[in-house]
């Protein structure tokens, strides 16, 4: 959460003080008079001077970013319902260390709930903005590389997976030795099923996946599915192969055959999938990215800051 001080709506209230009701305009010199003091009249272009210096460029592109926000993302259901979940999460972790909820938010410069909630909305539409237009600027040259070298179709396996018998509280040597022993039973495995073991008996015997045990050890995946070890060594096997070492991931060692793999969908049947990956591999690449690509569509709106001083200012903070 970020402290804000909204200074357009300040003079918004300065300039529309008694707003409904017939008031006379005092000038001084053709400028409009909205306080004065025995011997000094202030005018309402005097105080914006004074304010644009502080915080009006940063006051300003906020006006302009949430108006291109609301115009590039309509409000849904499913928006307000995420935002007032991340919320809540916020709430009970601040409550959770026995700070006082209206205490934070005030603190923050938020009247209430509800304005923390719609500025979460307003952030969410920016990014969703920024993700749209990521994904209209991808190359259909990126879409072909992506679709060549990461799109596969379903393998399906069987595994034995042996894990280690350490606990969290096990010494590292205790550690190290658990993990020694367990590489030693997936080979003492890899062994038997060279001398002709059945699959079926050592995968009853030995393997630790209980969502697979009783299934002959077999799942069916596709790249990304299973950890990038697993995936790797069952893409390198052919059918009826099985592995010839141990194939070690977080999770243990896993001794994996292969059964099949069909053939990988059309580019048309998975396009959206590969634009979204795309979107997202380029933003975890580039931490800056989401930051660029906003300044790119307010390009696209054709921002201009008449005013020289906020102009310069909104350049400065931009470099």
């Amino acid at each position: 959460m970020k402290k804000k001080l909204s200074v357009l709506f300040c003079l918004t209230l300065l300039l529309c003080s008694g707003c409904g009701q017939k008031t006379e305009v005092k000038l001084k010199d053709g400028k409009e008079v909205i306080a004065s003091v025995k011997g000094y009249d202030v005018t309402a272009e005097e105080l914006f001077e004074k304010m644009k210096g502080n915080y009006g460029a940063s006051t300003l592109i906020n006006l302009i970013d949430t108006y291109i926000a609301n115009t590039e993302v309509k409000t849904t259901d499913e928006l307000k319902e995420q935002a007032k979940k991340e919320i809540a999460n916020m709430k009970s972790y601040y409550e959770s260390y026995n700070y006082s909820w209206d205490q934070v938010l005030s603190q923050y410069g938020y009247e209430n709930e509800d304005a923390l909630v719609d500025e979460y909305i307003l952030s969410l539409k920016q990014e969703q903005a920024s993700k749209k237009y990521i994904r209209e600027n991808i190359t259909e040259d990126e879409i072909n590389a992506y679709y060549d070298s990461e799109i596969y179709g379903d393998f399906t396996v069987k595994h034995i997976l042996i894990t280690s018998d350490a606990s969290d509280d096990s010494t590292d040597e205790e550690k190290a030795e658990a993990k020694t022993k367990a590489y030693n039973t997936a080979k003492e495995v890899i062994e038997k099923l060279n001398k002709g073991e059945k699959w079926s008996d050592l995968v009853k015997k030995y393997s630790k996946d209980d969502n697979t045990v009783n299934k002959d050890g077999e799942l069916t995946f596709t790249k990304g599915d299973v950890v990038n070890e697993f995936f790797e060594a069952s893409n390198k096997l052919k059918d009826g192969e099985y592995t010839s070492e141990p194939v070690e991931s977080t999770y243990g060692y896993h001794i994996i055959y292969r059964v099949s793999l069909s053939d990988k969908p059309e580019l048309s049947k998975v396009k959206d999938q590969i634009l979204d990956s795309i979107v997202e591999n380029k933003i975890n690449n580039d931490s800056n990215l989401m930051t660029n690509t906003w300044l790119k569509i307010r390009e696209k709106y054709n921002l201009t800051i008449s005013d020289t001083d906020l102009n310069n200012k909104y350049n400065d903070s931009i470099k």
